[in-house]
């Protein structure tokens, strides 16, 4: 586990990684560069992976973030997150209940929770979580299954229901990625924008300069 986790700090740039977009270079390569750019939180996502080499994986990412400080989530699956030490664990709507995850994970693990609507964010304050990923805030690609996109009026709505941390995913870029903040996300999470880049570690500088308001 990273220790005195700030989750204000480590979710302001969170890398939710993709096997296939990081492609020959690796998820190990593309992450250390994210990091080395400022990326603050990785979450290891991987549907189609066998339970194996699933832990294989988060454990060699483990290895390499925990030295520097930066916590590995693992989407939905908590055996993998468990069998590895990770740091916490993200579910969906439709994945283990956030009070099963709290259950099971280590005291002081993580745990967040995907938010497709206003609605799911009224049921949601009952539950046991660390903060919320608003998911999508604008079409995206890279996850088939999405909801419809909330917009920034979505995201300044949930804003104003919740005093816990939002971190907003889907379709975020350089171009929106300051208008995303200024609606009320606390942080952002990427996927192609950083996996895709042919620098992971430029890319991540440049979007924290512009969430940070940074020349």
């Amino acid at each position: 586990m990273v220790e005195r986790i700030d989750l204000h700090k480590h979710l302001r740039l969170h890398l939710v990684t993709d096997s296939a977009l990081c492609g020959a270079r690796g998820i190990e390569a593309v992450v250390e560069a994210a990091v080395r750019g400022g990326a603050t939180c990785v979450q290891l996502r991987e549907k189609a992976l066998d339970r194996r080499p699933f832990v294989e994986r988060a454990r060699a990412l483990k290895a390499l973030l925990a030295p520097l400080g930066v916590p590995l989530l693992i989407n939905d699956r908590v055996d993998v997150a468990l069998a590895c030490g990770a740091d916490g664990v993200h579910v969906g709507q439709r994945d283990m209940a956030p009070e099963d995850v709290r259950r099971l994970m280590p005291p002081g693990s993580i745990v967040g929770l995907s938010i497709e609507s206003a609605a799911q964010m009224i049921a949601a304050e009952r539950a046991p979580v660390d903060y919320y990923g608003l998911s999508p805030v604008f079409d995206t690609s890279t996850k088939t299954d999405a909801a419809p996109p909330l917009g920034l009026a979505g995201v300044r709505r949930i804003r104003a229901m919740t005093m816990r941390p939002l971190v907003a995913i889907g379709g975020i870029g350089f171009e929106n990625a300051a208008a995303v903040m200024a609606a009320g996300a606390d942080g952002l999470a990427v996927v192609s924008l950083l996996c895709k880049a042919a620098d992971p570690a430029d890319a991540a500088r440049r979007l924290r300069q512009l969430m940070d308001g940074t020349p």
